[in-house]
């Protein structure tokens, strides 16, 4: 299985390898995606479609429920929220993350029905939009891999978005869960999760989506329901429940089909390591932001610690950024040099 899984990391990675063409140049607009005004000029531009989207619910008052949805996640803690006729009893908070909460709760007394609730402060609705058009562009047996979102509750001060609730933790969990014993994840896992993330934005990109905050934490790992072969590993009728790993927190996501055709961007993720290099030289970007991202997960899976580049000199005065790290300890070596190998512009 071991080398059948090589075979298949090195035909998803030629596929994706851009080949050499001649482009015409031509002019493009470059624009800072997660700027306050793009981001309220695209919340205006959709917001006709946005109230017809199913679990849509806005209201123009401040929430008025018992508990203060801003308090603390200690204030919450086993206490009941009311949103849209339904009751949700906080159990625990899995995280906090840079721009919202998080909370663990049942639906209306039935402790088998736990969800995610997300809430934001100031209303950020663009995240609903976002799952929605996943819900729209990608393929029933591909949308697993992306998590789900149920309803928004948009308030004039806060908003709360419904979520799946996976309770197996993190990428970056499993990751750390191998450091603390002094380990690393085997090679083979690896391998896995590596084609299942390029599956992952093979499919995202080919639908003009970028993610946009590509990274460990935001990946849930998922138990297959049954074991794995090598006739299984690539099969495109599994189920949900087979996915290795669903990628979720698509607040920083860009609908790259509401811009002009040809728009590049130009912005940091300011996320410390995950800064693709055209944001590190202050260069115009769209979809490296995610294959730099998912380069530093894998590197983050084999090493144990985020990923160091060094500029190489190459051919004819060119020049290509590698890992500093060397892969000579793994047996696909040469595949991953090949795979982890970009070209300077």
């Amino acid at each position: 299985m071991h080398i059948n899984f090589l075979k298949q990391l090195e035909s998803i990675v030629e596929e994706s390898d851009p080949k050499p063409s001649k482009i015409q140049k031509r002019e493009f607009t470059v624009v800072d995606p997660w700027s306050d005004s793009t981001m309220s000029n695209l919340l205006t531009k959709i917001s006709g479609g946005l109230k017809k989207l199913t679990g849509y619910h806005k209201s123009n008052k401040i929430y008025s429920g018992k508990v203060p949805l801003t308090s603390s996640h200690n204030a919450l803690k086993n206490k009941d929220v009311e949103l849209g006729g339904r009751k949700y009893h906080i159990k625990g908070s899995p995280g906090t993350g840079a721009f919202a909460k998080l909370y663990k709760a049942s639906v209306d007394g039935n402790t088998e029905e736990i969800v995610a609730l997300k809430v934001q402060k100031p209303a950020f609705p663009w995240e609903f939009y976002m799952y929605r058009q996943l819900d729209t562009r990608i393929s029933d047996i591909q949308r697993p891999s992306y998590g789900y979102a149920h309803e928004v509750h948009v308030f004039a001060d806060v908003s709360v978005l419904v979520c799946n609730f996976l309770p197996y933790g993190t990428l970056l969990d499993a990751i750390n869960s191998h450091l603390v014993v002094g380990q690393h994840m085997d090679e083979v896992l690896c391998i896995y999760y590596t084609i299942e993330m390029l599956h992952m934005l093979e499919t995202l990109h080919s639908v003009g989506i970028i993610h946009g905050d590509f990274k460990p934490d935001n990946m849930l790992v998922c138990y297959p329901s049954e074991e794995i072969t090598d006739d299984t590993f690539r099969s495109e009728t599994r189920s949900g429940q087979n996915q290795g790993l669903c990628l979720i927190d698509w607040g920083r996501g860009i609908d790259v089909n509401l811009f002009p055709a040809g728009t590049e961007f130009l912005a940091d993720c300011g996320t410390s390591g995950f800064s693709c290099i055209e944001m590190q030289e202050e260069r115009s970007w769209t979809y490296q932001v995610d294959t730099f991202g998912l380069c530093v997960v894998a590197h983050m899976m084999l090493h144990g610690e985020e990923m160091s580049i060094a500029k190489v000199p190459g051919t004819g005065g060119s020049y290509m950024y590698q890992p500093k790290l060397s892969f000579k300890r793994l047996c696909c070596r040469e595949l991953l040099i090949f795979a982890y190998k970009s070209d300077a512009q």
